[in-house]
């Protein structure tokens, strides 16, 4: 068996992803498409959180925008995100695969309460942990909750499966033809760039917490397997840093090694093929 690359990983889903061909609800096929693959990685020894978001179901911003009060619109998505994490628990318990729902907003019947330390000795154990409800607050997106988790319970890497690109574009590559896909990107150049690959508080969240973060559509089986292992091709990760020299031991002289960790900028990186959530 090959030996994987992290031992700790969080995926993050989008809502989107969930729904397939139709544009709405959950697509019993890609759920189980996703959920092998998750197995795969989970037969890899390695340990799996999982972040999903509801947009397949409903979107706070969306209802804001027609009028309703934003929280309440953002509590409305949280649910979804725990209809989305039930579904996905379903869908892996079906195959052998023991996972843990969790969530930030008080619901014992169908979840546990997301508690950091229970979450980590679930994974421990080898048992899939998926974070619903977000944040718990409203105005914050679950991609802000993956970048929030994965710091938590000290996750290698954040793999953030897009639904229908490929990696990160300068514009959106449906609109405009021209878009430039970018092979890398330090975070602040996300932010700057205002790049849709996550919102600005996400971002920040990574940055700060140096958690390495890859940008790649999901498209058939073997993918999330391949990036476990770090080698699918073209997909690369480099560290840069805000100095005159790359010499970690230069920059830790320089600026003590607490402030050597919150300057370095982690890049986020695109994986070269394409794939998609068809079986």
């Amino acid at each position: 068996m090959e030996q994987p690359y992290y031992k700790r990983i969080v995926l993050k889903l989008s809502g989107e992803a969930l729904a397939g061909q139709q544009g709405y609800g959950i697509d019993a096929e890609v759920i189980t498409s996703i959920a092998h693959q998750v197995k795969e990685v989970i037969d890899l020894k390695v340990e799996v959180a999982i972040v999903v978001g509801g947009g397949n179901i409903w979107r706070g911003i969306a209802g804001s925008e027609k009028g309703m009060d934003r929280a309440t619109a953002d509590y409305m998505g949280m649910l979804a995100t725990v209809m989305n994490s039930l579904a996905l628990q379903d869908a892996l318990e079906t195959m052998g695969v023991p996972t843990r729902v969790q969530s930030s907003i008080t619901m014992q019947q169908v979840a546990e309460p997301y508690i950091r330390r229970r979450a980590m000795r679930h994974l421990e154990k080898g048992r899939v942990v998926i974070f619903a409800a977000g944040t718990g607050n409203p105005y914050f997106s679950t991609d802000t909750t993956a970048a929030l988790r994965a710091a938590e319970i000290e996750a290698e890497v954040i793999l953030m499966a897009k639904n229908k690109v490929d990696g990160v574009y300068s514009a959106d590559p449906f609109k405009d033809p021209s878009a430039k896909k970018f092979e890398t990107l330090t975070y602040l150049e996300v932010i700057s760039k205002n790049l849709g690959v996550m919102d600005s508080t996400a971002s920040s969240s990574v940055w700060i917490t140096t958690s390495r973060w890859w940008c790649f559509r999901l498209r058939k089986k073997g993918t999330l397997n391949a990036l476990s292992l770090a080698k699918k091709s073209g997909l690369q990760l480099k560290e840069v840093y805000n100095y005159a020299t790359n010499d970690k031991k230069e920059c830790r002289r320089a600026y003590g090694k607490s402030n050597w960790r919150f300057e370095k900028r982690l890049v986020i990186a695109s994986c070269g093929p394409s794939y998609s959530f068809s079986a």
